[in-house]
């Protein structure tokens, strides 16, 4: 790569920690743990299944903080290892040119296991000894490959207890203990293949006092004699999951909807009743009934007098609608589920479920109160199979809060880094750039979870959130996403951005996206946001908070591609991101269940931002037209100069740029390029490209005033990829368009600097003139260099 800093000499990771002479006096390793804080919303996880993840594993309580805080890192490791705390310098590649502000001793290997699974824990049982029993729900199995529990009060290495469950190739299991017989002797099943996979049915286990029976959909399937006694025992009462060994287990892939216990065996007329009401109907005179009308948080209330109210464990997902549902709603129009009365209420588990792993704290360190702003890395040095590996989680250090502003504020994109953060207990590999795909890196440890926003859970169902509490190796600062062209997108392509200001001598503070979630107010004050690298996920919140800060007289300059592409949300504490991708490439619902896009953490509309009624070209002027593959060289290219006249080319200092020129390259046929894998267009552009008819009940905008394009990317089609109108329909373009930039003097107030392409950042150090045109930017934009 061209024109980077000159690189110290090389020296051997050992001999680098040797000569920082970090100190370790402030830092705190925690030999005997610290819990860290709540799981879930409760205090304590019930005993569940473990999982143990061999190797070493990271995360922080909090991955942005404040200088002057406390960072509390989280480890799981089968090995030894040395850990330092980093503020990650300019030499993009070489961790040797790192800061190295504290180190550990050498810490022993101290696994801690993960507890993956969602069901409903219930705190008070059934008691007493019932003389008959009816277990009812609605279910729509996702995956037929081994044992999950519906609803059950048991304990398989006991004698006593009840569970309605099913199994391998779709039979229905039903077991009554009766404190003396062994499991096998008294559970019961029916043939394979009366429960289909994706489909809703109803399922309901009678007991009389002498004889067993179940039904699907109203019809009885098998019936046994069972004379008893019944004994409920003193096991935990479970929706989704069976107990083994007193642990949860057995957890249910499926979609679970009004589950219900009865002291009395219901007739069949009422079975056929209860079918027809498909979920919509509270059971009658139940010992229990659970509607999972809440849609939200991790409360489940009984309906009945018993109050046997549940909590979820692992989360689980929320507005999927329930067996009256029809899901595939118009795409475009004014749907809403809070107006459809057949919208019903169901709750979708998955056995690889995790969102929080619960790990004790092992590291402490206080952030110094004069800590530089940027990205940071907690750095696990250890050795696998006789090779030194490194191991980073990235965190966020912000300015210290009585610290005065600096004029730019770098928002670093970390919802897209968690976004693609898939298979994160896959072992680290020995090379340092390893290249992290959609679907993870290697091979994950059986039973953990490996899903993303570009990956389903094991079982086939969509990913529709991902925890902060979890482990992002994918995020780290020497991943790349493009073997061959080295390229990257997550978190080294945001360090380029901030290279760039260092070296260049601006001044500058870092926040994470979480943090302007949290605080859209604090853009005030800043003359410069500036945001970088692929800033993809945005939440209500972010998007409101820019548009207000733009109409305040705000300006925004914008190294990145597809900004703004998809909507998240986030759970009161910041702690589970939600998005539901439809519609467009990487989605995780398909068009046939659209009605599952709408989020549980808001009740709002999911999928891309320009359907969710928050388009980025409203705020930021462009909006992505498609994406290629980043790993060939051939599908890069530069932008070529339109308006070789305007100020930004020509002041305060001359790029020498003309009309025809192309810059933002390493030269011809060289990466680095800043036109490739993602990029963004205006609406004039899409409605030139576009060939098919506008889509019923949607709107194909128009380009706001004040908005002048003076540059235009290449991309060259033809080498491959995906082009898409403006309703995400393939388009062949006939010219080689690529990312657009764009200054825009917006009507409403602010202004806005668009590059529109992800590797904008990425040329900053290849191409002096693209750095020019960059300075001139943000002197435009009232930013003076730091004296000296």
């Amino acid at each position: 790569m061209k024109n980077f800093p000159k690189s110290p000499p090389r020296i051997s990771r050992r001999e680098f920690i040797k000569r920082t002479g970090a100190g370790v006096a402030a830092a705190s390793a925690l030999g005997g743990g610290s819990r860290a804080r709540v799981v879930d919303g409760n205090l304590a996880r019930p005993p569940h299944l473990a999982i143990e993840v061999p190797g070493v594993h990271a995360y922080a309580i909090e991955h942005s903080l404040a200088a002057g805080g406390t960072l509390e890192l989280c480890v799981s490791s089968t090995l030894p290892y040395r850990l330092s705390l980093c503020r990650l310098g300019v030499q993009v590649d070489d961790p040797a040119g790192d800061t190295v502000l504290t180190r550990f001793d050498e810490a022993p290997a101290r696994p801690q296991p993960i507890h993956p699974g969602s069901y409903i824990h219930i705190e008070k049982r059934l008691t007493g000894q019932p003389r008959a029993l009816s277990l009812e729900c609605w279910v729509r199995p996702w995956d037929f490959s081994k044992l999950q529990g519906l609803i059950s009060q048991e304990d398989k290495d006991a004698s006593d207890g009840f569970a309605l469950g099913v199994g391998i190739n779709g039979y229905v299991g039903f077991y009554l203990g009766d404190g003396v017989s062994p499991d096998e002797a008294l559970v019961h099943r029916t043939k394979p293949g009366v429960l289909a996979r994706g489909a809703w049915q109803h399922v309901v286990a009678t007991w009389d006092g002498t004889r067993k029976r179940v039904f699907v959909n109203a019809v009885e399937i098998a019936a046994w004699d069972f004379a008893g006694p019944l004994l409920v025992g003193e096991h935990a009462l479970r929706l989704g999951a069976m107990a083994q060994g007193r642990k949860a287990q057995h957890f249910l892939d499926g979609d679970l909807a009004m589950p219900a216990i009865y002291e009395r065996a219901l007739g069949v007329e009422e079975i056929r009743e209860r079918f027809a009401q498909k979920a919509l109907q509270p059971a009658r005179e139940a010992l229990a009934c659970w509607p999972l009308a809440e849609e939200r948080g991790a409360h489940v209330a009984d309906v009945t007098a018993a109050a046997r109210h549940g909590r979820i464990i692992n989360h689980g997902t929320w507005m999927i609608g329930g067996p009256s549902f029809t899901a595939n709603v118009p795409r475009f129009g004014d749907y809403d589920p809070k107006n459809d009365p057949r919208h019903g209420h169901g709750l979708r588990l998955a056995s690889d479920d995790l969102y929080d792993c619960g790990w004790e704290v092992t590291h402490r360190w206080p952030v110094p109160a004069d800590a530089r702003s940027g990205q940071y890395v907690a750095r696990i040095e250890f050795t696998a199979d006789g090779k030194p590996r490194l191991y980073h989680c990235t965190f966020i250090v912000r300015r210290a809060v009585e610290r005065k502003k600096a004029p730019i504020l770098l928002l670093m994109a970390t919802n897209t880094w968690r976004a693609y953060s898939a298979t994160p207990f896959a072992a680290v590999p020995a090379d340092l750039h390893a290249v992290w795909g959609t679907n993870g890196l290697g091979k994950n440890p059986p039973g953990a979870p490996a899903f993303c926003f570009y990956r389903g859970h094991t079982a086939g169902q969509g990913t529709y959130q991902l925890g902060l509490r979890m482990p992002w190796p994918a995020a780290g600062p020497y991943v790349l996403y493009g073997g061959p062209t080295r390229y990257s997108h997550l978190a080294r392509a945001d360090r380029f951005t901030q290279i760039w200001l260092e070296t260049q001598g601006y001044e500058f503070d870092v926040i994470s996206d979480v943090d302007l979630h949290r605080d859209p107010a604090q853009l005030r004050g800043y003359q410069t946001l500036l945001v970088v690298g692929h800033s993809e996920y945005w939440s209500l919140p972010m998007y409101r908070g820019v548009e207000a800060y733009l109409r305040g007289g705000g300006n925004v300059a914008v190294l990145s591609g597809n900004t703004m592409g998809w909507r998240v949300s986030f759970d009161d504490d910041c702690t589970v991101m939600e998005c539901r991708k439809v519609d467009f490439a990487g989605e995780q619902i398909p068009a046939a269940r659209r009605g599952e896009a709408w989020h549980s953490h808001d009740g709002l509309r999911g999928g891309p931002q320009r359907e969710c009624g928050m388009p980025g070209f409203r705020v930021v002027g462009l909006d992505i037209i498609g994406f290629n593959n980043q790993s060939n060289p051939k599908n890069f290219g530069p932008y070529v100069v339109e308006d070789a006249g305007h100020f930004l080319f020509t002041t305060p200092e001359a790029s020498g740029l003309k009309n025809g020129d192309k810059f933002g390259w390493g030269g011809e046929g060289q990466v680095p390029m800043a036109n490739g894998h993602e990029m963004d267009i205006r609406p004039s552009t899409f409605a030139a490209l576009q060939t098919q008819p506008t889509p019923d009940g949607a709107v194909l905008p128009v380009d706001p005033p004040g908005m002048v394009r003076i540059a235009n990317g290449i991309v060259p089609w033809k080498e491959g990829g995906y082009a898409a109108d403006y309703f995400f329909r393939e388009v062949k373009p006939k010219t080689d368009q690529g990312g657009e930039m764009i200054y825009w003097q917006r009507a409403e107030g602010g202004h806005v600097f668009n590059a529109g392409a992800i590797g904008s950042g990425w040329v900053l150090h290849a191409d002096p003139r693209w750095a020019t045109v960059m300075r001139n930017v943000l002197a435009h934009f009232g930013v003076v260099k730091k004296a000296g």
